[in-house]
């Protein structure tokens, strides 16, 4: 079945007129004309069995059939340190398969990468526009939010209340990622604080320990900021029984 991503009211109308790229999308990429089926998502957790109704020279009419809400699951957001080349990217696209709910790239003392504000914007609409097409791939029915960089500090100080915040730390070895997430105990709300290529700062681990945040450590090996990301959000995913 083919997918679709579409921002949906609440409550969801019988029918939604999809115009400009998503009419393009439906019509020349899916290839989908009156009558064909497709699955509808509004990246807010609920799908549902549509229908082409109508095509003409400006729209495409979809019908909506009941929603489907998908279970709750624990929130887990990634700071993740501006990184060079695509690198941001892969881990938007593979974190969104693995679960994560929001990204927040975050500037770093040693992030190489500094982007002006108007750049920022363009590159956050680009990434959310990865990780919507992430979603629709992997038939996740919600849609991680991206927000636009900001330094790291003030990312972490804007996170939720009741956040755990868990920061991948190169020299700690004590506290294994696993052993805190399982502390924090079931569906609590966790953040995962990645450095750039050359890593956090010591005086950014400690600003981020002030705060309540705890270092962890994936273990003895040095993984690539890329990989670091990923692998977390794979033991993260695993230990609340998401992946086999």
């Amino acid at each position: 079945m083919v997918r679709l991503f579409v921002p949906i009211p609440d409550p969801a109308p019988a029918e939604v007129a999809l115009t400009g790229d998503r009419r393009h999308y439906v019509l020349h990429v899916l290839r989908l004309g009156e009558g064909d089926a497709l699955e509808v998502f509004d990246g807010k957790g609920r799908s549902f069995a549509g229908r082409v109704t109508g095509v003409d020279t400006q729209t495409v009419r979809v019908e909506l059939g009941p929603a489907r809400q998908a279970p709750a699951r624990r929130a887990v957001s990634v700071l993740q340190g501006l990184p060079k080349g695509d690198k941001l990217e892969w881990v938007l696209q593979k974190g969104t398969e693995l679960g994560a709910a929001a990204f927040l790239p975050v500037d770093t003392v040693r992030s190489v990468v500094k982007l002006e504000p108007r750049r920022a914007q363009e590159r956050t609409a680009r990434w959310t526009k990865i990780v919507e097409e992430a979603a629709r791939q992997c038939r996740r029915d919600d849609v991680p939010r991206v927000e636009t960089p900001l330094p790291l500090t003030e990312a972490a100080r804007g996170l939720a209340p009741g956040t755990v915040v868990l920061v991948l730390d190169e020299e700690e070895s004590a506290v294994p990622l696993g052993e805190a997430f399982r502390a924090a105990g079931a569906g609590t709300p966790v953040a995962l604080v990645v450095g750039p290529e050359g890593g956090l700062a010591r005086e950014e681990v400690e600003a981020l320990k002030a705060l309540g945040a705890r270092a962890v450590t994936l273990g003895a090996r040095i993984l690539r900021t890329e990989t670091a990301a990923l692998a977390a959000l794979a033991v993260m995913m695993h230990l609340d029984g998401e992946l086999g």
